[in-house]
């Protein structure tokens, strides 16, 4: 599926993609890009990932994941990050890419899709309103260090 809006290409990334990611704009991700996962992640079925390209750059993204769970009939879409180049913000971009990734989940048979935000992210807040999600809950996360070489103040105390 490619959709077109303003000056962008919206576009579900298959692994004949993988390409388009020596050309990203520099303040996209958070970290540079692991060949070995970003090859991963595209060649794994139950990963998603839309893209915005502006004359082929890759300037947006959402990363998802769609799992099955033994109680549900039917898979959910964990949505895991949303990210604009500053460059291309408030032009439309993440909610485009937002409504091509729930048609994508729709595609796939998904009963729901979900999301964590803070309530003092306004832009995701308002991006999440508009594309129709229900009002935010009051649920709390909660955050494990795996790695014994991460932050010790997010390790549990005995």
């Amino acid at each position: 599926m490619t959709i077109s809006t303003t000056n962008a290409e919206i576009q579900i990334v298959r692994p004949e993609h993988a390409d388009w990611f020596g050309d990203v704009a520099t303040d996209l991700f958070d970290d540079p890009l692991l060949a070995e996962r970003l090859a991963e992640f595209l060649n794994d079925p139950r990963h998603h990932l839309v893209v915005a390209r502006v004359d082929k750059t890759i300037v947006g993204f959402i990363s998802a994941v769609h799992y099955v769970h033994p109680d549900k009939p039917r898979p959910e879409l964990w949505i895991n990050e949303v990210g604009v180049s500053s460059s291309q913000q408030r032009r439309g971009l993440a909610r485009a890419m937002f409504e091509a990734l729930l048609v994508h989940a729709r595609g796939l048979g998904c009963a729901e899709a979900w999301v964590l935000t803070d309530r003092s992210n306004t832009a995701a807040m308002a991006l999440y309103a508009a594309c129709g999600a229900f009002p935010p809950t009051d649920h709390v996360m909660f955050e494990f260090c795996l790695d014994s070489e991460g932050s010790q103040g997010n390790q549990a105390q005995p």
